[in-house]
């Protein structure tokens, strides 16, 4: 699986933007890495996947440094795939069914196993019914939808999600949650980049929180959220279950339908 030793980036006029990180993502199915901007939450994402090589350490794929040829990085993205914060970075072509399968005929699948994995894709991300429509008619949600669809058709091992729910109303953030949900259930694993503390709370099972490039502490959600120094000197704020939880006495739930369960017993009584 994928990890960092001691991953260290610095760019070419001279300043840090990751110093010593270590990561490993066996630690949990979905994992959250949060930040304010310019806390290195990109950075990293790049050095992951090979857009960028670290100054000074390593990123590793099961157990081995990964290679930085062209021909050992095209192997690495049929497993380690992205999902951009703007869906119009990673949209090449005009038609939705046409840019889902770019990724999978560039690297010379035959059109039948194409066509088995894109259509696949499209209807686990609902957009199968859009499949032939010119994607300058979709909306931004639509776009975010034909994005992971994309990654999805590749049977990536590791999925990053940068921001996955920036600039999507509430319906299709949801969307986008039930997704993620569906995804990491058939065993890829899942990253998360977001300042939705509330979406990373309810979803990540680990994070990791950086500041300033480096890592100033990592573990459960639960773990992270109630330890009030940590989320005050990230930046961050604490996601609304966990200030009812502090503020109000409840027990600490994972999910509001948890709380309202919870508050309906107690009104029984």
């Amino acid at each position: 699986m994928l990890a960092t030793n001691e991953l260290t980036f610095q760019y070419d006029e001279g300043s840090i933007a990751l110093k010593n990180i270590d990561i490993d993502l066996k630690k949990g199915s979905i994992i959250g890495i949060i930040g304010v901007n310019g806390s290195g939450k990109s950075t990293l994402f790049m050095n992951l996947i090979g857009v960028l090589r670290p100054t000074k350490g390593t990123v590793l794929y099961h157990n081995e440094p990964i290679k930085y040829d062209k021909k050992s990085l095209r192997e690495l993205r049929k497993k380690v795939s992205i999902v951009f914060q703007d869906p119009d970075k990673q949209i090449f072509y005009s038609k939705v069914y046409e840019d889902a399968a770019f990724a999978l005929r560039n690297l010379g699948f035959d059109e039948d196993e194409v066509k088995k994995r894109v259509n696949q894709s499209l209807e686990s991300v609902g957009a199968l019914e859009f499949s032939n429509k010119p994607v300058h008619f979709l909306s931004h949600g639509q776009k975010k939808r034909v994005a992971i669809a994309g990654v999805l058709a590749l049977q990536s091992e590791v999925i990053l999600f940068d921001e996955p729910t920036a600039g999507l109303d509430p319906k299709s953030v949801r969307a986008i949650e039930e997704i993620i949900k569906a995804i990491s259930l058939e065993k890829a694993k899942v990253v998360i980049s977001s300042h939705d503390m509330d979406l990373i709370y309810q979803l990540c099972d680990y994070i990791y929180v950086l500041d300033k490039g480096c890592i100033i502490c990592e573990g459960s959600a639960e773990q992270i959220f109630t330890k009030d120094n940590i989320i005050t000197k990230a930046g961050l704020t604490e996601p609304w279950l966990v200030k009812v939880h502090k503020n109000m006495g409840f027990p600490l739930f994972k999910s509001e339908e948890e709380l309202y369960d919870y508050y309906n017993e107690l009104k029984r009584h």
